[in-house]
Order: structure tokens, then sequence, then C-alpha cells
């Protein structure tokens, strides 16, 4: 072949494979920040992991959300806290955590308001729950999503088959006024202390009793030093997924639109996730030697009667609200 023409050729290849090269990812327009206090792998991280993924699949991958675990940006109140700034962009928090500064929220905290988990999922994915979502923006943030932690119940060293068996007993719950008011109104001491020390207060008798979920009484081994679990399920305390204000102003309206989609897709998830973690955990809670108690109707209507008055000093305004939470 003459030399020109070979050289012409070898060109004309060159340019060829050089279309055919994948032109280069475009950086992406946004890189937000997720913190969740709960470690990897736990039924919220893996909710917020697929909310990130799913936020970046449809947006092409314009909008990367980098979901933090195990509490690198600090305690849930601190993160709260962070959000209100623009500190955090996204999160997910424990209601209890953010009542107090939130009193209408108090009302989804009132003990024995749902009669199961299917209940509480229909009130928070309805137009109540859109309500409460709304609330948030008070505090400068977004409501994007209900997710799920399960129902607490108590769990002692002795059992707990009625409420005789709560009168002067220790029993330490979150830092959160209507949980504290609820214990004193059972006839039993509340005390907080902080959720890696509880094993060794149960184990030295310091308290008496905890009250969690089956997640929490299994992971943490607590059914070693307190192997009676009564399911009570006085409390459903939901958990919501949040964006800082700041963060949301900067998105186009498009974007905002793709993560609250996304964000209910994710929360659809996470209550997948949590339904097996509570199954699991609690099958091998009791293989391990933990002892269920069951309360008969009789008994649960003891402890109901018992915490009506905070119906009223928490949701006294809101009677409505609680009225149209317990008929759905």
């Amino acid at each position: 072949m003459h030399r020109r023409n070979f050289l012409a050729l070898t060109g004309l290849l060159a340019l060829q494979l050089a279309g055919c090269r994948a032109e280069p990812a475009a950086p992406p327009e946004y890189v937000l920040t997720y913190a969740d206090n709960q470690p990897a792998g736990y039924p919220t991280t893996e909710g917020a992991q697929r909310f990130a993924d799913l936020v970046r699949e449809r947006t092409d991958g314009k909008v990367v959300i980098q979901v933090q675990a195990g509490g690198e940006f600090g305690t849930e109140e601190e993160v709260w806290e962070q959000l209100a700034i623009g500190g955090v962009d996204f999160a997910r928090v424990s209601l209890s955590i953010i009542a107090d500064d939130l009193p209408k929220l108090n009302v989804l905290l009132l003990p024995y308001l749902y009669r199961d988990a299917a209940h509480m999922r229909r009130v928070l994915d309805g137009a109540i729950g859109e309500e409460f979502l709304q609330v948030v923006e008070q505090k400068h943030m977004v409501g994007l999503s209900w997710y799920d932690a399960g129902a607490r119940s108590f769990y002692s060293n002795r059992p707990i088959r009625s409420l005789q068996d709560l009168q002067g007993r220790t029993i330490r719950v979150q830092d959160s006024q209507i949980v504290l008011d609820m214990i004193r109104l059972l006839g039993a001491q509340p005390v907080t202390l902080a959720y890696s020390d509880v094993y060794a207060a149960l184990e030295t008798g310091q308290i008496d009793a905890a009250e969690n979920n089956w997640p929490a009484y299994y992971s943490m081994e607590h059914y070693k030093v307190a192997r009676y679990y009564t399911a009570d399920e006085h409390s459903r305390i939901p958990e919501i997924q949040l964006a800082s204000g700041r963060t949301w102003a900067k998105l186009p309206e498009e974007y905002q639109q793709i993560v609250r989609e996304c964000a209910k897709e994710s929360a659809q998830y996470e209550r997948e996730l949590w339904a097996e973690q509570e199954t699991t955990d609690r099958a091998a809670a009791l293989a391990a030697g933990s002892r269920e108690i069951t309360l008969s109707e009789e008994e649960l209507e003891d402890f109901r009667a018992l915490v009506q008055p905070l119906y009223t000093q928490y949701g006294g305004a809101y009677l409505d609200l609680v009225e149209r939470i317990q008929n759905q």
C-alpha cells in the first residue's frame, strides 16, 4: 500500500476509534450529605442508601447523596440542630427527639395510640401523615417520609404481668418528656441513661427494667440480663426523614419532586426490612432463653386507662386529630 494512503487510512481509523470512546461522565450538580446514627446494615441506614441510590438514578447522576451511618455527624439531637442551619442536608431522626420543639408532634407519640403496625402506617401514609410532615417547616426543614422503628415494650429481670408488677420499678426510658410522664402514671420510676449503659445498669441492679423494640433488645444482648419481655407495645414512635430547608431551597423544583418520590419509596423498603428484622430478632431472643409475656385485653385496658391524662396534657389542642387517628 502506498505510504500516503496507509497514513490516511490509519488516521481515519484513529478518528473512528476516538468516536467510539465513551464520553467522560458529567460531574454531579449537587453532592449532599445524609446523617443516620444507626450502624451500616440497620434497616434505617439501608433505607437511606436506597433513597440515595434512587435519587442518583432518577437524576442521571446529577444529585449525589452520601449516606454517613454510625452517628458520624453526632447524636440525633445534634443532627436536628445541624439540619436547621444546613450543616447536614438530609437525615432520619426519631420523633421523640424533636417533639419537645414541635409540641403538635406529641400526638403521634401518645401511648397505646395505634392498634398495630398496619394501623400506624395507614395513618402516616394518608392525609394525617402529610399534615404532620408539614409541621417541621416551622423549624426550616422539609418532611419527606415516615420510617418505622417498631413497637416499644417493657423488659425486666422479673416478670411484668400486670400493673401491680410495675409499681415502684426503676425503668430506663428515652429522654422524652411524654415517656417520662407515662412511666410515672403507670406507677414506676423513670430513669434516663445512655443507651450504651443499659446492659450494665440491668446487670448490676441499678435499674429494674427498660423498654425498647425487639431488634434493640436482641442486638444489645439485653435479653441476657432481662429475660422477661412484656409485649404491651405501649409506644410506636415514628421516625421522620428530613431535608434541611436551606438545601431544599437550592434544588430545582424538578429535583425536589424526585427527592420526595424517592423518599417515600425508600420508606416502604425500610419498613419491609424492619418487619424482617423484628421477626428474626424476636425468634433469636426467644431461642436464647428470653420469655415473652402477653398481657390480656383486660390488663391492657388498665394500662390504657392510667395514661389517659397524657391525651389531654399533650394532645388537648388536637383531640380532633387524635380521634381521626383512632378511627383510621
